[in-house]
């Protein structure tokens, strides 16, 4: 039964070119967001790009990516993930499209998650997509064994990591890279979120927390450092809808965020990942 699944999820997934796990084992890092901004960098490089959601507890990718509200369709092969662009070329996968209120609380059990995680990767009809990144939940649990075993079938190209540069995120992402090692699944390297603070007035950048611990601990382990994202504000104005005055026509998520000042850095991150 068991290699008849992953030959299941395979077949699935055959059309998908790499598969990319976004991690961290510590909350609030920002992780969600740099999913978001890694497909975002990918999408305007010209990929065909999904974002599958599997932080039940917390699903954010619908919010960040401005699709809340919408519903999942139901086709004859499967679910048909939400569409971000016309092209057609970024969807994204989320719990959150199946509550109903975004405020509902998902109070589960581990095996009922372990059963939700699966039926999204059975189940979605992702199509042709160069890239499937998989925003997870903080941690080292069931969710994560999971999704790694699931996904053995198809074998993932691995993880980016994601920390901040304080001590207290650092111990616990330590961990996720051991967990890395333990599950055999590939570091593809390290980013350092909230890298300083980027005034909105002169652009000059502060180092409100330390800095340098996510590249230390990358030499540590001996895995790529993918770069440093410092908090912009302006992130904030780049995921919210923005419209144009002057030509009343309202201007893309993707189209944004090419314009923030974070687009050359996931660029660059973009480049090394795709090297």
């Amino acid at each position: 039964m068991a290699s008849t699944a992953n030959e299941n999820l395979a077949a699935r997934l055959q059309t998908v070119k790499h598969v990319v796990l976004v991690l961290s084992g510590k909350g609030g890092v920002g992780k969600s967001s740099v999913s978001v901004q890694l497909a975002l960098a990918l999408y305007n490089a010209g990929h065909r790009v999904g974002v599958l959601d599997i932080d039940l507890c917390g699903p954010s990718i619908p919010r960040l990516l401005g699709v809340s509200g919408q519903q999942v369709r139901q086709a004859s092969a499967g679910w048909v993930p939400v569409f971000v662009d016309e092209e057609q070329r970024l969807c994204c996968m989320s719990i959150a499209f199946l509550l109903g209120h975004q405020d509902d609380a998902v109070v589960w059990r581990g095996p009922k998650k372990n059963a939700m995680i699966r039926q999204f990767l059975d189940d979605v009809c992702w199509g042709d997509l160069d890239y499937l990144i998989i925003d997870t939940p903080p941690g080292t649990s069931d969710e994560h064994i999971s999704v790694v075993e699931y996904l053995k079938s198809v074998q993932p190209d691995g993880a980016v990591v994601v920390t901040t540069p304080q001590q207290v995120a650092l111990a616990d992402v330590r961990k996720e890279l051991n967990f890395c090692r333990k599950v055999q699944l590939p570091v593809l390297g390290v980013v350092e979120n909230m890298s300083g603070y980027v005034c909105p007035h002169c652009a000059g950048c502060t180092n409100v927390f330390s800095s340098g611990g996510g590249e230390a601990m990358a030499r540590e382990f001996e895995v790529p450092f993918l770069g440093q994202i410092p908090i912009d504000p302006a992130l904030t104005r780049t995921l919210d809808p923005v419209t144009d005055t002057a030509s009343t026509t309202q201007s893309t998520l993707a189209e944004r965020f090419a314009t923030s000042q974070l687009a050359p850095l996931f660029d660059t991150i973009v480049s090394k990942l795709s090297s």
